[in-house]
């Protein structure tokens, strides 16, 4: 794999195959060449990164058949992996500021299921 377009889907397998620098570079120069604004691409990138490794997974996480609900909700699916994005990064947000030790993937897989190509455009 030499390049990243979140436009376009990708292949889990070629996908799994890079390891995680490999991931990143690819993601950061995409942003680079088509989004060069951002104001923090570093993280942005890392994000990225995180989400096509949950949707690489398939059926092992809800996060592959969101995105498929949000593209057919009208999104494209560079616009499907940032709301997925958004939804993570709140509860990261949520879990690193808990004082509890429980489990916040259900919290993350039920945010998932609730989040509409609607809802996420109401947030931008």
């Amino acid at each position: 794999m030499r390049e990243y377009d979140p436009t376009l889907n990708l292949d889990p397998v070629k996908w799994s195959s890079l390891d995680d620098d490999q991931k990143l570079q690819l993601v950061q120069e995409y942003h680079e060449r088509f989004d060069s604004d951002l104001p923090d691409l570093a993280l942005h990138s890392v994000v990225h990164t995180i989400i096509e490794n949950q949707i690489a997974l398939g059926n092992e996480t809800p996060v592959a058949a969101t995105l498929a609900r949000l593209e057919s909700g009208g999104l494209d699916r560079h616009d499907a992996v940032h709301a997925i994005a958004s939804v993570l990064v709140n509860y990261l947000h949520e879990m690193l500021s808990a004082s509890d030790t429980k489990n916040h993937n259900d919290q993350y897989f039920e945010a998932l299921a609730k989040l509409t190509a609607e809802s996420w455009r109401s947030q931008i």
